[in-house]
């Protein structure tokens, strides 16, 4: 990063940077905020895994238990991707049933849905 560390007319400090840079930055603390409302909408939930009656339907229906506890969650595959560092089209990939996905991965989803690693693995 090419940054110019200057004066302001009136004497403040300011730095000049190429409008990549400036929009990069930009991009990289609106990342951080997204990764950082994700993980408090995570920490704030309520980490039993009982399905009321009323969601058993929605349970049922939904293609894996990650599809219905991600949706559930009130989280996007983006947010949760942020959430737990895997690759959301690797996580398209597991909620769609196309992939199981290893135990280490299965953990970080669990947690940040606050589940159990059982809740998200089926007997088929």
């Amino acid at each position: 990063m090419t940054a110019i560390m200057t004066k302001s007319p009136a004497g403040e400090d300011i730095v000049i940077l190429s409008r990549a840079e400036y929009d990069a930055l930009v991009a990289a603390s609106e990342d951080a905020a997204d990764a950082r409302t994700a993980r408090e909408a995570i920490a704030s939930l309520n980490a039993e895994t009982l399905i009321a009656d009323e969601d058993m339907d929605d349970y049922l229906a939904a293609a894996t238990p990650m599809a219905f506890w991600r949706k559930k969650r009130g989280l996007t595959q983006a947010a949760l991707a942020k959430a737990t560092g895997v690759a959301q089209s690797f996580l398209s990939e597991i909620e769609s049933g196309k992939k199981t996905g290893d135990v280490t991965i299965l953990r970080k989803i669990a947690t940040a849905l606050g589940v159990r690693l059982d809740d998200l693995v089926t007997d088929d």
